[in-house]
């Protein structure tokens, strides 16, 4: 948490000098007064107020000041909608040209997330995740992807051959994982190392089946 310890000739104005350092409003910030000061006698002897002057931190003001610098920094303008929980922060950015925001296969828009989640929970005092989307870009991609599994399951069953899919994130592969966990034709694993992790469709019966064998006469 970012603070300043203000002085001044009484508590107050000690406050307004630590604010106008941090560049906040009261509103902002709380305090906690580590020397009232005093008048001392006739002027002699006076001390100064010390007033520490905390910045209280806010995930959902942290989150939308971080995206609307990188969004200019790029030459996009957005508007920023934030909905925190316990546990989680949902972002949504819209405007114009958010095409570039996520990229090609949401790439971008994954980076941005955990940039984010990088600055959001360097100053928060709990892990939040952090879920950031754009034009229902995460839905429509889940469908996607779902309609991708059950159509490559169909073609792993008639060919009796594994297809190994392109690279994908953790969280689509997780989706690939989940639409066929309950096909018993076929068995899924993934191969690979990030970023470069993919999923491997195979039939059932070849995939981690032990071969028999004879008996011993």
């Amino acid at each position: 948490m970012k603070f300043v310890d203000g002085q001044g000739k009484t508590p107050e104005l000690a406050i307004e000098a630590a604010l106008k350092e941090l560049g906040v409003k009261r509103d902002e910030v709380e305090t906690e007064t580590l020397d009232a000061g005093s008048k001392g006698i006739l002027g002699i002897g006076a001390k100064p107020a010390v007033v520490r002057v905390s910045i209280i931190f806010d995930p959902e003001r942290t989150a939308t000041d971080f995206l609307k610098d990188i969004g200019a920094s790029m030459g996009v303008s957005m508007t920023v909608e934030t909905n925190l929980t316990d546990k989680n922060l949902n972002i949504i950015i819209s405007g114009d040209n958010m095409g570039i925001l996520i990229g090609k296969r949401g790439q971008t828009l994954d980076a941005l997330q955990h940039l984010v989640s990088l600055a959001v929970n360097k100053g928060y005092g709990q892990y939040l995740s952090i879920n950031l989307d754009s034009e229902n870009y995460r839905d429509r991609r889940k469908e996607s992807l779902e309609k991708l599994a059950l159509n490559i399951a169909r073609k792993v069953k008639a060919t009796k051959k594994p297809v190994t899919l392109e690279p994908m994130s953790t969280l689509e592969r997780r989706i690939i994982h989940a639409v066929l966990q309950g096909d018993r034709g076929i068995a899924t694993h993934s191969e690979g190392s990030d970023p470069y992790r993919n999923i491997v469709i195979a039939p059932k019966r070849s995939y981690n089946t032990p071969k028999k064998t004879a008996p011993v006469e």
